[in-house]
């Protein structure tokens, strides 16, 4: 049976092959050791945007763990929320509102969005070739 990766066992991954300690890691966070292992162990929630930002600077982590991190942690929340990379693009493009909530309206499916993000990553690799 595989195991879903929780906001909890990404950080604790990320943090042990750093070598960090997780004391070491909590007071670098300004956090409580008590604290950083409740959410090591799926107890708590996610932290606080701030301190979100601070966790993937420490790890060093990639844009696509970064990602991820934000990704995990918006799930880990009780309340509906929005990774922490996303809302302020969201609410500053009203045509992104509109698509998402057309998006949901008629139900998209994983295809369609896939096709979507096909267009837009061609894009990017074009930039990237012009960049260059």
């Amino acid at each position: 049976m595989e195991t879903k990766e929780t906001f909890g066992s990404f950080i604790k991954e990320k943090r042990l092959l750093r070598q960090i300690s997780l004391r070491k890691f909590a007071e670098l966070l300004d956090i409580s050791p008590v604290y950083m292992c409740n959410m090591e162990k799926d107890r708590n929630p996610a932290p606080k945007d701030d301190i979100l930002s601070r966790m993937a600077e420490l790890l060093l982590l990639s844009e696509q763990e970064a990602e991820t991190l934000y990704d995990l942690a918006a799930k880990s929340k009780s309340t509906p929320t929005v990774s922490k990379d996303l809302p302020e693009y969201i609410m500053d493009r009203d045509i992104v509102r509109v698509a998402l909530r057309t998006a949901k309206d008629v139900d998209a499916t994983d295809e369609e969005w896939q096709e979507f993000i096909a267009k837009l990553e061609a894009r990017r690799r074009k930039m990237q070739e012009d960049s260059e």
